[in-house]
């Protein structure tokens, strides 16, 4: 009888709960489609960098046409060798891919694609022969109205740049106090102090921070007291290391060293989550240089010992290998201080990215971060985030058409509260900063 009482009692409790209208079934698809356009995104992982930073700063077309997933796709295209191409200089090695891939090939693949899309979104013809007219365009283009033009196309309210600590071309731009952009937050990058601790013990000390072949505690000082001073200067909102397929945590290695007497201790007093991008395969082809990384399956459980053994510390993870993310999943939901995010390089297509996410909406909620660009090129952002708004549309709905067959109503600010905490506030939480 208590039953049959609260289901008399439901569409009363709806009226008061101060939620609009339910959306008709009919609706639905385009409610959802308005929410997830018109919601900004923070997008939490790009290799983007302010123009103030010269030589980094990647825009235009030439720099999206000679783009390393494009790059891989030529060769497949053409009997052009690896030696002759790497010879030419951007704008030929650009004219080649583009008459290989977009003249003489219909551009049906996710890279292309992108190509195509940007172009269309600043009124150029994706069918023209050469790439006279776009060159002209983009160079009559000032570098921060370029910037705000493109996140203003994407729907991107902040971008996560990557911020390499050891590189010293980077690392000249903070030193002259080159102008930041305030949307672009940085990101501690230490892929040399984890993965090449030769190369990094170098670079300490030539920066005056003693550190020796051995990890030993003068070594472990320098290195910490390093990142401290970085994260002083920087004001990063992560620290961040891409890994290879062969990670392992624990293990008798200087990066299993490191990490717990270096980055966890680090991570805690800053109070900055760790970003752990798992699965990359380095230089299979090295004669693709960029273009020849590749991927392989990795070990989630090293994910699930570090939360454990760290439950004082944040991790955001992605993992590139398919056949990784039900075990991300599965770990997401045993430790609160774990967060899945995007879907990342090889991933970064439709088909996946829709499977991933239908995953994890159905073992997470909306308790995750759906995508990130990646983008290395300025532009990129505008398809990358057109693509997957597209799949995530199609996600959500899914997901709300069977809530309501389960007999629940959905109203729209059901949807924009969904969609808001996946776009923007999963992150922000997540990282610190302010909603």
């Amino acid at each position: 009888m208590q039953a049959i009482t609260s289901a008399k009692l439901m569409p009363d409790a709806w009226e008061r709960s101060g939620s609009h209208q339910q959306i008709e079934p009919g609706d639905l698809p385009g409610e959802v489609e308005r929410v997830v356009v018109n919601t900004p995104v923070f997008d939490v992982h790009t290799h983007q960098y302010p123009p103030a930073f010269k030589t980094l700063f990647s825009a235009g077309i030439d720099d999206l046409v000679t783009y390393h997933y494009l790059v891989a796709e030529l060769f497949r295209s053409s009997d052009l060798s690896t030696d002759a191409f790497w010879r030419l200089n951007k704008s030929e090695q650009a004219d080649v891919i583009w008459e290989a891939l977009f003249v003489h090939n219909t551009p049906v693949s996710e890279a292309c694609r992108g190509v195509v899309s940007v172009m269309n979104a600043f009124g150029l013809d994706p069918h023209a022969p050469t790439l006279k007219d776009a060159r002209e365009f983009f160079a009559s283009v000032e570098p921060n109205d370029h910037v705000e033009r493109a996140m203003q196309l994407a729907g991107v309210s902040d971008m996560v740049m990557t911020n390499d600590v050891f590189n010293d071309e980077e690392i000249a731009y903070w030193e002259s106090g080159a102008e930041r952009h305030s949307k672009l937050h940085a990101a501690l990058r230490m892929d040399p102090l984890l993965n090449g601790w030769d190369k990094a013990n170098q670079v300490l000390t030539r920066r005056g921070y003693q550190a020796e072949s051995a990890v030993n505690e003068r070594s472990v000082a320098s290195a910490r007291r390093f990142l401290d001073d970085w994260i002083q200067r920087m004001k990063p909102v992560y620290m961040a290391v891409s890994l290879p397929d062969t990670f392992r945590y624990p293990e008798d290695s200087l990066r299993a060293r490191l990490i717990e007497e270096v980055v966890m201790p680090v991570g805690r007093e800053h109070k900055l989550p760790f970003c752990m991008m798992i699965g990359v395969r380095r230089a299979a082809n090295p004669a693709l240089r960029d273009a020849g990384d590749s991927v392989g399956y990795s070990d989630v459980t090293s994910v699930e010992r570090l939360c454990l053994k760290y439950s004082g510390n944040r991790f955001l993870v992605s993992m590139l290998s398919r056949e990784n993310q039900h075990e991300l999943c599965v770990a997401s939901r045993k430790f609160s201080n774990l967060m899945p995010f995007g879907c990342w390089w090889f991933l970064n297509n439709p088909s996946i990215i829709r499977e991933i996410t239908e995953e994890r909406l159905e073992m997470l909620g909306t308790s995750f971060i759906p995508q990130h660009s990646d983008a290395r090129i300025l532009d990129q952002i505008i398809y990358k985030w057109k693509h997957s708004r597209h799949t995530i549309t199609a996600c959500l709905t899914e997901s709300y058409q069977a809530l309501i067959r389960d007999g629940w109503r959905i109203s729209a600010e059901h949807i924009e509260r969904d969609v808001k905490r996946l776009f923007q506030e999963n992150f922000r939480n997540f990282v610190g900063l302010p909603i």
